[in-house]
């Protein structure tokens, strides 16, 4: 007997009992984001290798580690998208859309990283992503700030998330800061962990990250990017904070917040959970104002965020949020032309009530059986068409959930009139 495949480690299955609970949190978000007013964008899972290496930065963990590259059969690099990004970026220049003035887009979708599989973390994840392009003032911070807040406060966890900010200021104060931390860095290069020891003159930034307690204290009185920040920087981040202040979204600065892509400026946050362990956060952004023009095009401001979908439902799954999609209807019948009869009356019920889930029977199965079936699918009703009812051209209404109130034979002609009272009682 042949062994049977498994899935690839990291790249998990969604199982029917899950399902529900994703269609949920993904239908809160496209409303969510529609109601922002952000346009849906899809990009391909595979781009060329060099749109990350160049826009993500080479001495970036996901990189160096983390991409899934292959060269294809005319030997072109292509990497699985580890992010989305550098590829929202290259649609809008490569379609001209950047130059149209203000976008707002949206998109949802797997990504791929060859992390180490754990709790919330996957080598293939699900993220919503959303970028703003073409405005440089902070209420384009503040708006998507405020679109994260009202996803947390629609997906119903108010309670589990705390929001984090920071600011990186611009190219020039981060390279004067990177030169004093590394010169801090490097008296105590052989006390830092290893991860740290590779970042220190590659991606610094990243060491302040870090989660080593021992790295964690050397780096406490390390020198602080904020004394670097110039007075517009300053300016803009104090308008930020002031912004959420008014809007009452409580908020911690968090000086050690950095982004672990070369391409963020100023603004940078996360949504962070103490109840994920180790993979606490949920939602993380910032703006990247010198991303378009370091793709070739000119110079366009942008902001914007990714949020692990994965991460919420196991905030939700802690909160015992579960979901279910019971049937509305459940259709019983004979073999032969009851069954037909069963069949296409439930497309007709599809067709004129096209919210509701129509569930028929299908297979040999006792009457008994088949009301087992019908209780379990968690349908309200159950029609009933066996040879006496395919004769008249009737059916037979069941209530599945109150069982004091009686059967009742309806004419088909009749159905749709006594189902549409229903629905409205």
């Amino acid at each position: 007997m042949a062994e049977y495949i498994q899935a690839i480690r990291g790249m998990n299955d969604v199982l029917p009992s899950d399902s529900a609970l994703w269609r949920h949190v993904e239908n809160i978000i496209r409303q969510t984001v529609y109601s922002f007013g952000y346009d849906e964008i899809r990009t391909p899972i595979l781009e060329k290798t060099e749109l990350f290496k160049r826009n993500i930065g080479e001495a970036t963990d996901i990189v160096e580690k983390e991409m899934y590259v292959f060269d294809d059969r005319n030997g072109d690099s292509l990497a699985l998208r580890p992010e989305g990004t550098a590829s929202a970026v290259r649609l809008g220049l490569e379609h001209g859309l950047l130059t149209q003035g203000i976008q707002r887009w949206w998109y949802m979708g797997p990504m791929y990283r060859h992390e180490r599989p754990q709790k919330g973390r996957y080598r293939q994840f699900y993220q919503l992503g959303v970028e703003a392009f073409g405005v440089m003032s902070a209420d384009i911070d503040l708006e998507i700030i405020l679109l994260t807040e009202t996803l947390k406060r629609n997906l119903s966890l108010q309670a589990s998330l705390v929001l984090q900010i920071n600011t990186l200021g611009t190219s020039v104060a981060r390279k004067a800061h990177k030169e004093k931390l590394v010169e801090y860095l490097n008296r105590y290069r052989h006390e830092l962990d290893e991860d740290s020891q590779r970042r220190l003159h590659t991606n610094p930034l990243r060491i302040l990250d870090s989660k080593d307690l021992q790295t964690q204290k050397i780096i406490h009185d390390a020198p602080k990017l904020g004394d670097y920040l110039d007075d517009a920087s300053k300016a803009h981040f104090d308008e930020v904070c002031a912004g959420l202040d008014a809007l009452g979204i409580a908020y911690q600065i968090n000086p050690a917040l950095v982004r672990g892509l070369d391409y963020y400026t100023h603004t940078v946050f996360e949504w962070v959970s103490n109840e994920l362990g180790a993979q606490g956060t949920v939602c993380a952004g910032g703006r990247y104002d010198g991303l378009v023009e370091q793709m070739g095009g000119k110079s366009v401001p942008a902001i914007g965020f990714a949020l692990g979908l994965e991460r919420i439902l196991l905030l939700l799954q802690l909160q015992q949020h579960e979901m279910s999609e019971p049937a509305d209807i459940y259709v019983i019948s004979t073999i032969g032309a009851p069954r037909l009869a069963a069949l296409e009356l439930a497309r007709s019920i599809r067709l004129q009530f096209k919210d509701w889930r129509v569930i028929t029977h299908c297979g040999e199965a006792s009457f008994k059986n088949q009301f087992k079936k019908a209780d379990k699918s968690g349908a309200r009703w159950a029609l009933i068409i066996g040879d006496e009812e395919c004769a008249e051209k009737s059916v037979t209404f069941k209530h599945l959930r109150d069982e004091h109130l009686p059967q009742t034979k309806v004419a088909i002609t009749e159905l749709f009139t006594f189902l549409e009272k229903l629905r409205s009682s």
